[in-house]
């Protein structure tokens, strides 16, 4: 069975447990290697980030350019272990989770607990399939990036599944 739930419904999400499958609706973001670095660095700068990062879902994912018509291209996960060493600073300053592929580092694990996050799973491979869950696309920041820029997301039903819980429980362990 899978829980419907908005982005909105944070207490909800923090709840959640590993091995939950979810039909996500609302805001997400897109963010890759690149943006998270420039996302991070504007950080240790003192400088706001282009986003509010209280409670954001960043999607690990470098959509491709959408076809007349579409919304957006093709919108698979792509490796999380790449985000291991930005994603302690970004939940420590507020980001609720993460959605993505693939295991995570204990530095990633300790900050999920730390901040009461959660880790999503999507579908690797499924990217044309992920992409009819997206309903509104727009760049926001780091345009020059292009695949990797980073995106707001409005998403309807995408599909997920809770690999590591805000209490450290991680899927990939028990599976």
């Amino acid at each position: 069975m899978e829980i419907k739930l908005h982005t909105s419904e944070v207490e909800k999400i923090k709840n959640l447990k590993a091995g939950d499958m979810v039909l996500l609706s609302g805001v997400i973001y897109t963010a890759r290697d690149a943006a998270h670095k420039r996302m991070t660095d504007a950080l240790a700068a003192g400088e706001e980030l282009p986003l509010d990062i209280k409670d954001a879902i960043i999607y690990y994912a470098g959509p491709t350019p959408p076809k007349p018509g579409e919304v957006i291209g093709s919108c698979g996960p792509t490796t999380s272990y790449r985000m291991d060493k930005y994603a302690p600073t970004l939940l420590d300053e507020g980001q609720l989770g993460m959605i993505g592929k693939g295991l995570r580092n204990q530095d990633v694990i300790d900050a999920i607990k730390r901040n009461q996050g959660i880790y999503f799973a999507a579908i690797g491979g499924a990217g044309a399939l992920i992409s009819k869950s997206i309903k509104k696309a727009e760049v926001i920041a780091y345009e020059d990036l292009g695949a990797e820029a980073l995106r707001r997301l409005e998403v309807e039903d995408l599909s997920l599944t809770v690999v590591i819980d805000k209490d450290g429980n991680n899927l990939y362990d028990r599976a």
